[in-house]
């Protein structure tokens, strides 16, 4: 995707870019990145306008542009953002707002 680009997510779905994951353990042990566990918090960067609901009526996104949230851990869709790896996920895979 270029950079002249936007991605504007549709429906329920949140853009999220991924936070680094772990280089070191607690104790101290740095990691390799075949060791590094995918990281399940990132910020959110876009959301859509929220999904319709029984009545047709557009239930509201409860995560906003710029919060920290934790996701899913296999949660969402991989879009390339400029070199960057981001995550399209529907707003039930976010499981918290991080404060």
């Amino acid at each position: 995707m270029s950079k002249t680009q936007t991605i504007k997510p549709l429906f329920d779905y949140v853009l999220v870019r991924p936070l680094e994951a772990e280089t070191k353990t607690a104790s101290g042990i740095v990691l390799p990145d075949s060791a590094k566990e995918k990281p399940q918090m990132g910020e959110v960067m876009a959301v859509g306008p929220g999904g319709l609901n029984d009545e047709g009526k557009i239930n509201p996104m409860l995560v906003k542009v710029g919060e920290k949230v934790l996701y899913k851990k296999w949660g969402g869709n991989e879009v390339k953002v400029g070199s960057e790896e981001w995550l399209l996920i529907e707003q039930k895979d976010v499981m918290a707002v991080v404060q």
